[in-house]
């Protein structure tokens, strides 16, 4: 009988400094979604069985506190579903949002640990939350 060992290619653990995944968060409707890209093919990030938490989206006068709870909620998601640190989004909020509101969810994501790629509204065709996941990948600074 032979024993082998498997190691992680390079052998090394991963670089902390490194930027992790990128996700699209969509905080446009009642409940905030999550959702990841690879190769353009985009999925909606869930829950795992009993660490289900709803992510639903403060009001827009809502304070920064509020919002950075709920996109420290949607990094934990992320990055359970993932098993890796999760550091970059694109943020879908509703088509209304002011500048000066959208500046200060903007705030709330950095706070919460998210580095904003780009804030930006539903457009119609497409699911907002996978539209944002795709742009998240392309937008995604490279390792």
């Amino acid at each position: 009988m032979r024993l082998f060992q498997i190691e992680e290619p390079d052998g090394s653990p991963s670089d902390p400094d490194m930027p992790g995944a990128a996700v699209g968060i969509d905080a446009s409707g009642e409940v905030a979604l999550v959702a990841l890209a690879v190769g353009g093919n985009a999925a909606v990030l869930a829950d795992r069985e009993g660490f289900e938490q709803i992510l639903k989206v403060p009001p827009h006068a809502a304070s920064a506190a509020e919002w950075q709870s709920l996109f420290e909620g949607a990094r934990m998601r992320a990055e359970r579903a993932l098993a890796r640190p999760v550091t970059h989004a694109v943020i879908v909020l509703a088509a209304e949002t002011e500048a000066p509101v959208a500046g200060r969810i903007g705030t709330a994501a950095q706070t919460a640990g998210l580095s904003v790629l780009r804030l930006i509204a539903p457009a119609g065709g497409e699911t907002p939350v996978l539209a944002a996941a795709v742009l998240a990948e392309d937008l995604a600074p490279r390792s």
